[in-house]
C-alpha cells in the first residue's frame, strides 16, 4: 500500500508541477525566461512526468491563451458553464486541442505572438501512440506488482489521463466553485483551501485578474506552492522571472499591505 500512494502521489505531484510550471506558466504566459538548454530540460520533464497523458505545450499554449481571451463565453476552450458534466468539456477541450496538435485548426495570429515552446522530436516521440501505450503498460506493471488488491487498480484511470484530469478539476472548480477577490466579467473563483493540491492552480480569479503574475496567491492569507519553487529557481539562475511579472507582485503587495 505504502508504494502504491508514494507512487500516485508522486506522479500527481510531479506531473502537476511542471503542467503549471512549464505549460501554464511558460508556455501559455511566458512568465519567465530561461536558455534553450534548461527549457529542453523543463520539456522532457513535462513528457517524463505526464506519460500516457502527455500535453503537447505549443497546443496547450494556444489553447489556454484562447481560454483567458474567451473566459466563460461560447468561445471559451473549456468553461464549465455550457455543459452538463466535467466529462462532457473534457472531449470538447480535447478535440480542440487534436486540432491545434494536427494542424486541422489554426490559431488566430494574436494567440501566437508571444512565443511558443517547439521541440518537434519530442512531440513526434512523446504523442505517438506505441509511447502512450509503453506508460500505460508499466502503470499497470507497478500495480500488478504492488497493489495490495485489486480495489487500488481503480486508481489507474487518473493515472493513465492524469494530465487531462488535473486541467479539468482546475477549470471546472476554479470556474464553479469558492470565492472572488475580484470582479473579472466572467466566472473563475478561488477554490482554496483545496489549491495546495493543484499547487496554486486554483487561484484562478486571481489569476483571471493578473494573468502575468508569476504569484497567483494575492491575499496574505492565500499561498501558491509553486511560486516560492520558482523564485528558488530564479535565484540559482535556471530561470528569469520577468520583470512585468515581478514587478506586478511588488505592486499588488504593497496594495494589499496598504
Amino acid at each position: 500500500m505504502v508504494a502504491i500512494l508514494t507512487f500516485f502521489f508522486a506522479h500527481w505531484f510531479l506531473s502537476l508541477f511542471f503542467h503549471t510550471f512549464f505549460l501554464h506558466r511558460y508556455a501559455s504566459h511566458r512568465m519567465y525566461d530561461t536558455s534553450k538548454g534548461w527549457e529542453r530540460v523543463f520539456y522532457f520533464c513535462t513528457w517524463f512526468f505526464q506519460g500516457s497523458s502527455y500535453l503537447i505545450p505549443r497546443a496547450y499554449g494556444v489553447m489556454h491563451r484562447m481560454h483567458h481571451e474567451f473566459s466563460d463565453t461560447e468561445q471559451d476552450p473549456h468553461s464549465p458553464h455550457f455543459f452538463k458534466d466535467v466529462w462532457h468539456m473534457m472531449v470538447h477541450t480535447r478535440e480542440i486541442y487534436a486540432g491545434f496538435v494536427t494542424g486541422k485548426t489554426l490559431p488566430a495570429a494574436e494567440f501566437t505572438e508571444e512565443p511558443l515552446p517547439v521541440w518537434d522530436s519530442m512531440d513526434k516521440f512523446g504523442d505517438h501512440r506505441a509511447t502512450r501505450l509503453a506508460w500505460v503498460a508499466i502503470y499497470i506493471a507497478f500495480y500488478a506488482v504492488f497493489a495490495p488488491s485489486l480495489w487500488w487498480w481503480l486508481l489507474l484511470p487518473i493515472h493513465f489521463l492524469i494530465g487531462p484530469v488535473q486541467g479539468a478539476v482546475v477549470n471546472w472548480c476554479g470556474h464553479k466553485y469558492g470565492y472572488s477577490n475580484f470582479d473579472n466579467g466572467d466566472h473563475s473563483r478561488n477554490s482554496e483551501p483545496w489549491g495546495i493540491f493543484l499547487l496554486g492552480e486554483l487561484f484562478q480569479n486571481n489569476h483571471h485578474k493578473h494573468k502575468d503574475s508569476a504569484n497567483f496567491a494575492k491575499k496574505w492569507y492565500e499561498f501558491d506552492p509553486t511560486y516560492p519553487v520558482m523564485k528558488a529557481m530564479h535565484w540559482v539562475g535556471m530561470i528569469k522571472l520577468r520583470q512585468s511579472a515581478t514587478a506586478k507582485i511588488k505592486v499588488e503587495k504593497e496594495k494589499a499591505a496598504a
